[in-house]
């Protein structure tokens, strides 16, 4: 099994649907990758030498922010907009949807489980 940034890798995928198992890489980077590693994008992972799994390693850490520096990144934009005050940070805030999605039915997965507020 092949470790890159930290994540274990599914063997028996083809290689630019394998690489999309990292947080950041999505099918448009993936076959950017395989294009700067000048792999084959349809050999399968298990059938890739060291020598190939350690160009990619190379290309995804020079041209590619993943894994937990991207989430830190993401989590102090969230930030951010929570200290400024703006719209989407209030949104952020109280665990609504933050772009512009209904809310009166819905939104249960920002909301949460129903909350029954009285008896009949």
């Amino acid at each position: 099994m092949a470790r890159i940034s930290g994540v274990d890798l599914p063997d028996n995928k083809r290689l630019d649907i394998a690489l999309r198992t990292l947080y950041g890489i999505g099918p448009v980077n993936a076959v950017d990758v395989c294009k700067l590693a000048s792999i084959d994008m349809n050999l399968k992972l298990k059938d890739l030498s060291q020598d190939q799994l350690n160009r990619i390693q190379k290309v995804i850490q020079e041209n590619f922010t993943v894994e937990g520096d991207l989430k830190k990144i993401v989590t102090q934009n969230i930030r951010t907009l929570m200290d400024i005050g703006c719209y989407r940070g209030t949104r952020h805030k109280k665990s609504l949807p933050v772009r512009g999605q209904r809310t009166r039915t819905n939104a249960r997965t920002r909301k949460g489980p129903v909350k029954t507020v009285g008896k009949r």
